[in-house]
């Protein structure tokens, strides 16, 4: 997002209430409930899948599945995963975007971050770049370098009501991840033109074979 966050609209990010409301009467269609269930049939069509590219399989990947037990998967589990590893099959970069704390770190470690997610995390718990922090002390969303909605839940609450605030205030997805978020919205939420860019419709390809 990399125009300036309207004051006027600031009412908007207090609650969950009207960025869902907002979203919704914008594309009609239930935001909150629609996306956490895509995110488990999108997790499920992964791993029905035929066997993906060489290149994908790449040790980000493999990190990041390793995690769970996929015999059993739990849905709290799959959720963060799916949303994890989408960029890193779409070749995006989100170093930048998906950030992590301790709980003991001060606000001020994110004055440069113009958007992003926030997951905090407790001291005992290992800071990794592709840990899903299944169990977190909360998420948070960052704005221009200020936290705009805080004690959230987890990861998929987090992206989902990010998501929804992209939409209500007509913001830019963040370049390091506009593949992810562009698959979000034309593959999994269905909205948008119906042509996708290639590296979109490979990964659609892969999730229907």
């Amino acid at each position: 997002m990399d125009q300036t966050f309207p004051p006027a609209k600031a009412e908007i990010v207090e609650a969950e209430p009207p960025v869902f409301a907002e979203f919704n009467r914008i594309a009609t269609t239930n935001l909150e409930n629609d996306f956490l269930v895509l995110l488990t049939a999108t997790h499920h069509a992964l791993s029905q899948s035929s066997s993906p590219r060489k290149e994908v399989l790449e040790r980000n990947w493999l990190e990041i599945v390793q995690q769970i037990d996929s015999r059993k998967p739990d849905v709290t589990a799959v959720r963060p995963l799916v949303l994890q590893g989408i960029p890193v099959l779409l070749g995006d970069d989100p170093s930048n975007f998906y950030n992590t704390s301790f709980d003991s770190d001060s606000d001020e470690a994110w004055d440069q971050v113009s958007v992003g997610l926030l997951t905090v995390i407790s001291e005992d718990v290992p800071l990794s770049p592709n840990h899903l922090h299944l169990d977190p002390v909360s998420t948070a969303i960052i704005l221009e370098g200020g936290i705009v909605m805080n004690n959230l839940q987890n990861l998929p609450q987090a992206l989902c009501l990010f998501f929804g605030l992209s939409y209500a205030l007509h913001l830019d997805y963040p370049k390091a991840m506009k593949n992810t978020f562009s698959f979000i919205q034309r593959v999994m939420l269905g909205l948008g033109e119906n042509k996708l860019p290639p590296k979109l419709q490979t990964l659609k390809n892969l999730l229907l074979s």
